[in-house]
């Protein structure tokens, strides 16, 4: 059975079919074009609306070249698609800065200018002498509150945080592709785990352009569809108080961005709970995707948070911060640190524990069912049955991989130690060599038997907990580059590329080049970008109205090693409610594993809430069209197989409208400082 399942994921590829090299100058010009073409767009798109230009990225890379062979008679290979389809979707998707919650994006220097937002933050206040030199220029001195003020990189005081940088982002890559390697050999070579989504991503970016067939078929027609709604509502969206902000003296939104706040207008009804309603049409489209039980399962917390459980904690008085008058985001800074915030580590450590046990009573049936079962794909089987892959691949010795990760950990290691040499160092080498390859390898394992989790091996506010329990005093280990990582990911990725029947030192070549036009193309757009105003400002209104928010809590648990500063923390960390949400979601897990309800509510339900209360609702109108309307009007199969592609085309629509509009700034601003 195990042969035939293997057989049915293999035919995307035929079995005797050659590895073959994906990486060429095709891939270094898509690397190219996605840096400076597609790159400022998804910076100007993340700070004005926060969303992500990954789909759009993808999507166009790939039609783009298609178009661009079929006109030159060029015939583009599967390994080529997927080299473009990786290396589009790395240079701009959005992700998020290690302990703030901030989702950033355009590289890793708009992780920069977050810092920089921080240090001048009011939230950030007491901290301000304590950020170490080699995070951000300090705002205590002149020299450093001048350097800060001119918005620019090109500045001396900014040498040291630029290649602390770029030092942990080359460390970072390295690692990642060594440990996901030296994973992959043992998940998917040893263990033999299927990795049921690995074909539907190969077959997915495959299909992505529609190489065999001249005559545009569906996906190009759905695709185009929502490009065309992204475009219209772009317009109104994003293009709107871009230009308006350069051709007039105040901002126009037309809708407001990130969400219409009805806290205050809701007060006396439902006191101490932030409501608001997402004003971004992608949410919706993100809720035809989405699987029912998640939407519907974050909604019921959501609604059981907002109308029941805020009011009742306030007239009991532990939501005791709130006042009225307070705006959203206040409002839930104030709840998350009067009561959520403790409610949600109790949550989350059932979650991990849960999720352990799965992983445990998984591998346990997995290797029960292995060890009555043979398992060669496309190698060849030893007397023993041991599985040996085919040459052509590219492999390496895993002793090999293993050492290139042992020496990018040690370099993180004696990163931290030189950057903070007063934190123990044991704590570093821990995270660096025990729980980054044993998280990975928990993560790689859920992903190669579900298809996804592998981020459920992550065990909740560890890494605050182990800086907070130290002993050290002092704020700059918060900023460190503390290897703390999981790259299952990475291991997910060298599956399709095997499915794919690509050499594995293409994709090798295909991270170096992307790193290096990755770094130098952030640079220069951020650096660009930075030039034209303040980050954040009314210019900007989604980083202006959620950066605060974040800001609040990455001061909170940077004070929180100062000195004296503990008691502040075990006021805000109360260990009753801890146990209330650990207890809550063991009675929650209980009551749906006896009554049979499928644990993704249960799931849904913890994750709503955590999630932006804005967000929920966006996402269940769409989930309700999608399951009531569209999919009995045009069938479910079809609609199932629609919404991914029109999601697609809506992120591509909105990225090309907001491309055109940053353009339109740039050489609004470029010409308009010129000296005549």
């Amino acid at each position: 059975m195990m042969q035939a399942e293997t057989k049915e994921r293999l035919e995307l590829m035929p079995e005797n079919a050659p590895f073959e090299s994906g990486f060429n100058a095709k891939i270094i010009w898509g690397a190219l074009f996605v840096g400076f073409i597609m790159l400022p767009g998804s910076i100007y798109l993340g700070l004005v609306s926060g969303q992500s230009l990954g789909g759009a990225a993808n999507w166009v890379t790939i039609i783009l070249f298609v178009e661009i062979a079929k006109r030159t008679f060029i015939k583009l290979k599967t390994q080529e698609l997927l080299m473009l389809y990786w290396v589009s979707g790395s240079l701009v998707v959005m992700g998020g800065k290690l302990g703030t919650g901030v989702q950033l994006f355009g590289g890793p220097f708009g992780g920069l200018i977050w810092d920089q937002y921080l240090v001048q933050s009011p939230q950030a206040r007491d901290l301000a002498q304590y950020f170490p030199h080699w995070f951000v220029p300090s705002p205590m001195t002149a020299e450093g509150i001048a350097t800060l003020s001119k918005r620019s990189f090109l500045q001396h005081l900014w040498l040291t945080p630029i290649l602390v940088l770029a030092g942990h982002v080359i460390l970072n890559r390295i690692l990642d592709i060594s440990l996901g390697y030296s994973l992959f050999r043992v998940t998917s070579d040893i263990e033999r785990l299927p990795f049921p989504l690995a074909p539907v991503r190969v077959g997915g970016a495959t299909a992505l352009a529609e190489t065999s067939n001249k005559k545009e078929g569906w996906r190009w027609r759905i695709f185009s569809a929502g490009a065309m709604i992204g475009l219209l509502y772009g317009g109104v969206y994003v293009v709107v108080p871009t230009l308006t902000s350069i051709f007039m003296t105040k901002t126009v939104q037309l809708l407001p961005i990130p969400f219409a706040d009805f806290t205050e207008n809701v007060k006396s009804i439902f006191p101490a709970s932030p409501l608001g309603i997402g004003t971004d049409l992608g949410l919706i489209f993100i809720g035809f995707v989405l699987p029912w039980r998640i939407v519907f399962g974050s909604f019921i917390s959501f609604v059981a948070a907002t109308v029941l459980i805020n009011p009742y904690l306030y007239h009991h008085g532990i939501l005791h911060s709130w006042t009225p008058g307070m705006s959203a985001l206040p409002t839930r800074v104030s709840n998350t640190l009067d009561f959520w915030l403790s409610f949600t580590i109790g949550s989350a450590l059932m979650v991990f524990f849960l999720g352990l046990f799965a992983a445990l009573r998984a591998a346990r049936r997995k290797h029960r069912k292995s060890s009555r079962e043979t398992s060669a794909i496309v190698g060849e089987e030893t007397t023993l049955g041991r599985y040996i892959p085919d040459p052509a691949r590219g492999d390496v010795p895993v002793p090999f991989a293993l050492l290139i990760w042992g020496l990018a950990t040690l370099g993180y290691v004696l990163l931290v130690k030189k950057l903070v040499p007063e934190f123990p160092w044991i704590i570093t080498v821990f995270f660096g060599f025990i729980w980054t390859p044993l998280n990975s390898y928990i993560g790689a394992r859920l992903i190669g038997i579900t298809g996804s989790g592998g981020d459920m091996g992550n065990i909740p506010y560890l890494r605050e907990g182990s800086f907070f329990l130290s002993g050290y005093e002092g704020a700059a280990i918060w900023f460190a580059p503390v290897p703390m990582f999981n790259v299952s990911n990475t291991v997910s990725i060298f599956k399709e590329m095997e499915l794919a029947r690509t050499t594995f030192s293409s994709y090798i070549k295909m991270a170096a080049v992307s790193t290096l036009v990755l770094l130098g193309c952030s640079f220069l757009f951020w650096e660009l970008i930075w030039r034209l105003g303040p980050i954040p400002s009314a210019a900007y209104p989604y980083v202006n109205k959620i950066w605060p928010f974040h800001a609040v809590f990455q001061s909170f648990w940077a004070s929180s090693t100062l000195p004296g500063a503990s008691s502040a923390i075990t006021q805000v960390i109360n260990p009753h409610y801890v146990a209330l949400g650990f207890g809550v979601g063991l009675t929650l897990c209980t009551f749906f594993g006896l009554t049979g309800i499928s644990m993704q509510y249960f799931y849904a339900m913890i994750n709503g809430l955590a999630a932006m209360p804005f967000e929920i609702i966006p996402l269940f109108i769409g989930a309700v069209l999608g399951r009531y309307y569209f999919r009995k009007k045009i069938g479910e199969e079809r609609w199932r197989a629609y919404t991914p592609i029109l999601l697609a085309g809506y992120s591509c629509g909105v990225g090309l409208i907001a491309m055109c509009a940053i353009a339109v700034t740039l050489i609004y601003k470029a010409v308009s400082q010129l000296v005549y």
